[in-house]
Formats: C-alpha cells, structure tokens, sequence
C-alpha cells in the first residue's frame, strides 16, 4: 500500500490522523505504518459506533447443561480412549496452544510459558505442557501437530526458546508458529490511536482469534491436507493440562458433536468461572458475572448446581466446521483500558486511567456457532492448575503445589 491508497482508505473511516507525522518518519517508519494501516479492519469502527449507541449485545435464553461424569468417562474410558488413538494415529487431531501472553503479572517481562515453575530446576510452563503431550504421543506411537500462537509481542522470543531448548524433545518437524491478528485501540470518540509517531496503538484480538489468525499465517491448506480434522485448543497458563487427550477425543467422536469442552465441577456456587450451558437451544458459555442470583445458587434434584460445569479453555473443534464458519463475524468485545499514547503535539501519554477501548473476539463465543458440544467433565486437580498470580488463588505456589501432587519433579 502507497500513502496515496492510505490516505483514501483512512479518509472513508475518518482517521487520517493517523499519518499527521507521516513526513517525519524514516523510510523503514513509514513502510511500516502503512503496512500497518493496510491491515486495519474497519469494520470494528462500525462495531465501537453501535457499541455506543447499543452496549454488548444482550444474550439469549439460558438453561443449564449437563456433562459426561466422570463416572460415566471412567466406565468407558478402554472405549473412549481406543477411539482417540486411533484418530491420532491418523493423523486426524492437531493442538494449538494459546501462548500470545506476557508473564507480566508474575512480575516476568517475558512470554508467559518461558515462566520457570521450577523450585530445584529448570522447569518452564512451555516443557510442562511439551511433556504432557509427550505423554499422549508416546502412547499413540505418532507425534501430534502442534501450532503456536503468540503475538507480535512474544514471537521471536518464543521461537528462539524452543530452539535454544530444541523443542523439549518434540519433532519440531510437527511444530508450527504463527502470530494473532491485531486489532487498533481507539478513544472514547473512536479515533484510532497512535502508540509511536509511525506506529498504531494495537492489542492482540483475543483469544477467539486463533482460527482466522492460522488461517491468514497459510496453515489451512496444511490442515486439509494433512487431513486433520480435529484441532484441541488450550491455554498456556494451566500447566496440568491434558492436550489432545485420547479419551477426550474418543468420546467426543464418539459422541457425534461438533465440539467438545473439557470442565470441571465449580468448587464452590461463587467460583468465578465460566460455565458451559445451553443458549437458545446451543451451546454456550456464561461468564460468572453474568449469572444472576437464582443462576448461581439453584440446584437439581440430586443437589448438583445447576450451572455446575466450569470451562477451563480446553476444546476441541471439528476443522470442517470451523472453515464453514470463518466467514462469520464473531461477537467482537470492546473493554475499556489503559492505553498509552502519542498526542497532538507527539508526545507519549501515559494515563493513570482507563482511556481507550480494545477490540476483542472470545473462544467461547466460537463454542456458540456450533450446533452441540460435549461437556466432558475431569477431575480438576488433575488437570487444572492456573497460573495467573504470584501467589494466592490461581497462582505459581498453587499450580507448584499440584504439580507436586501429581508427581512432577520441581
């Protein structure tokens, strides 16, 4: 793109602005803003405008959603798990950890999975989960494709761990990075905003952007011919993560869903996680924020909560429904935030209060779009064990604490 397509394509949206330091870049500068303007998706300025005037749109008619006990996997796990094996052996399942993040509130400026959990050694949250996988391809005899998603922020750091580590002992024949699509922050009157004087104030464009993001890095042509119809996401921060987990997939092929979701039973009626349910008639997923009262406390006749089953990012999508799907606009999340900035006069802003907004498109809003999903319930202190804080609740000491119970060497 010339400054001559920039200028009309930011003129149609109300944002020239954007190149009003323009003649004062470098030349290596100013080919990357305009890269960086070619790449803008406009539509998410039609979607702040009726954010605006509207809110988040209102959701529809909630009931509760039942799950595979765990009673129920273990009477069937021999059933379940051939299934799986026989999937991956394959060559029908690939996984695709969500790793764009920063360790920033762990106090690390660097990815969050090259964290070190160890106490007595070298233990990353990136080999944590390797290791995990490990399991699974041991047991299947055939490596899974693994595709890593950081983010603009993270990439070189990332790539250049798992090299220095060669890939924790995975084929990395079989591992594949790509970077989140980012989206513009903009202020209050929609105006997108600038973070350096040749450079746009951008944030990565949540985590249900995983799918278009490997799209657009040139991985689906591998997918469709590889064949792999099956794709487990999961998240970087909860290191007992089961990934690509035979059972889960033998019993959610088996099941004849179009996706799959791994949950666990809320610890308690105020456990501030989302939980699988049923909307208008289709999965979905409501956030505990969202739940009224009633919501929270009631119970089936058998005293299990109503709303009992906590997501904890662990899916599993049918790659054929997903590229049916790619032309559908999920629901686009606006957050207000704290969002440095270039003013007028090109100085570099740093507000002490939330300024702008942030595009974001959400995971469990792509669990929406599909016609059913198994709920498969697993014993959390298995497999789930967060890393979101120092300490505390969800935390490197809890995650530590469950590793050990789970036999990892720290």
């Amino acid at each position: 793109m010339n400054y001559t397509e920039a200028k009309a394509k930011l003129d149609a949206c109300g944002q020239t602005h954007l190149l009003r330091f323009y003649d004062s870049l470098s030349d290596t500068e100013q080919y990357q803003l305009l890269e960086q303007i070619n790449a803008l998706d406009t539509h998410l300025l039609d979607v702040f405008t009726g954010f605006k005037g509207e809110g988040e749109a209102k959701r529809g008619n909630l009931e509760p959603l039942g799950a595979l006990t765990l009673k129920e996997i273990a009477d069937n796990k021999e059933k379940f798990e051939s299934a799986g094996l026989d999937a991956i052996r394959q060559g029908k399942v690939g996984a695709v950890l969500l790793a764009g993040g920063m360790g920033t509130r762990l106090g690390f400026d660097k990815p969050k999975g090259m964290y070190n959990i160890g106490l007595t050694k070298q233990l990353s949250i990136f080999e944590c989960l390797i290791n995990n996988l490990m399991e699974v391809v041991d047991k299947a005899g055939a490596f899974v494709p693994l595709f890593i998603m950081t983010s603009e922020k993270n990439d070189e750091d990332t790539r250049d761990f798992f090299e220095e580590n060669k890939y924790f002992g995975y084929n990395p024949e079989y591992v594949h990075f790509f970077v989140q699509e980012m989206a513009p922050a903009v202020d209050p009157d929609g105006k997108i905003l600038l973070e350096e004087k040749g450079r746009i104030a951008t944030s990565p464009n949540g985590n249900g952007g995983w799918f278009i993001s490997l799209v657009k890095a040139g991985f689906l042509g591998l997918l469709q011919r590889e064949g792999i119809e099956w794709l487990n996401i999961f998240a970087v921060d909860n290191v007992l993560q089961r990934i690509a987990d035979p059972c889960f997939i033998g019993a959610t092929v088996l099941s004849g869903c179009e996706s799959g979701s791994k949950v666990v039973s809320k610890a308690d009626p105020q456990e501030r996680v989302g939980v699988l349910c049923l909307e208008d008639g289709r999965p979905s997923i409501v956030e505990y924020y969202e739940m009224t009262e009633e919501m929270i406390h009631n119970r089936e006749a058998d005293g299990r909560l109503s709303y009992n089953y906590g997501v904890i990012l662990n899916y599993l999508f049918r790659t054929d429904r997903l590229t049916e799907l790619i032309n559908n606009k999920l629901q686009v999340h606006i957050v207000n935030k704290k969002v440095p900035y270039i003013d007028d006069d090109g100085n570099l802003i740093k507000p002490e209060k939330p300024n702008a907004y942030k595009f974001e498109t959400l995971v469990l809003d792509m669990i929406h779009l599909q016609k059913s999903c198994l709920s498969y319930e697993v014993n959390r202190k298995k497999e789930f064990a967060p890393v979101k804080n120092p300490d505390g609740v969800d935390s490197v000491v809890s995650a530590r604490e469950l590793l050990q119970q789970n036999g990892v060497a720290l």
